[in-house]
């Protein structure tokens, strides 16, 4: 099914000079699969620029809205902001998903993370086909509109889990998801030690400890914000 470009034009505000920029942002990789025909590429490199953009426009809101935090206080409000499931829930409020250009394959197994992460992947997309199409302030209007106003809710939540946020760190700055390994455990059975250190790519970002793998995991992603404030 063809998307329907006037819809989401009107529920964004914003009309494309050229149409073309729209279409390459709803393209996803697995439908040039089975329409080699398709004339546009897939959205990977628009993604890539609307990542971009995205980064700096909510890094110029952060700085100036806050400007007594320190860097890595500012670096997880900005991850909270740009993950995939905020980004997803921008996806939602304007439709993208409906109009996304998917195989039969990908189309019937479109839902929980995998239409999580293609929504959020077709938001950025389409960052950087405005920004294309018109300027790096039509990107930045659409990102104040759309974005923006879900940073009261993420400076706010002091309830979130030390692991959320290092996810969302992780994800948002690195492209990658955070893990855990036990190092050492000690203790009678009754009161065991756990040592679990966190990993990005390989790399020990920090270690906790805990009566269970657990409470040592969420202590490890404790200690990493902790420095990370500091910075």
């Amino acid at each position: 099914m063809s998307p329907d470009l006037d819809i989401l034009q009107r529920k964004i505000g914003f009309k494309f000079r050229d149409l073309n920029f729209l279409k390459e942002a709803l393209t996803h990789r697995s439908y040039l699969n089975e329409n080699p025909s398709w004339e546009h590429d897939n959205n990977e490199r628009l993604e890539f620029l609307g990542d971009a953009v995205l980064e700096l426009v909510m890094t110029e809101e952060l700085f100036t809205r806050f400007p007594d935090k320190e860097e890595g206080e500012l670096t997880i409000y900005r991850a909270g902001m740009v993950n995939t499931k905020n980004l997803a829930s921008v996806a939602k409020e304007i439709g993208l998903p409906e109009q996304i250009l998917l195989s039969r394959g990908e189309a019937k197994s479109f839902a929980g993370r995998s239409r999580e992460s293609i929504s959020a992947d077709a938001v950025e997309s389409l960052i950087g086909a405005i920004y294309l199409d018109e300027s790096y302030r039509a990107a930045s209007e659409f990102i104040q509109k759309f974005i923006v106003p879900g940073l009261d809710k993420i400076t706010k939540e002091g309830g979130k889990d030390p692991k959320s946020l290092v996810q969302e760190i992780a994800q948002s700055k690195h492209k990658i998801t955070p893990s855990y390994k036990v190092h050492s455990e000690s203790g009678p059975a009754h009161e065991r030690i756990f040592r679990v250190g966190l990993y990005f790519n390989g790399d020990l970002k920090a270690e906790g400890q805990g009566n269970s793998k657990q409470e040592a995991e969420t202590d490890a992603a404790k200690r990493l914000l902790q420095e990370l404030r500091k910075l």
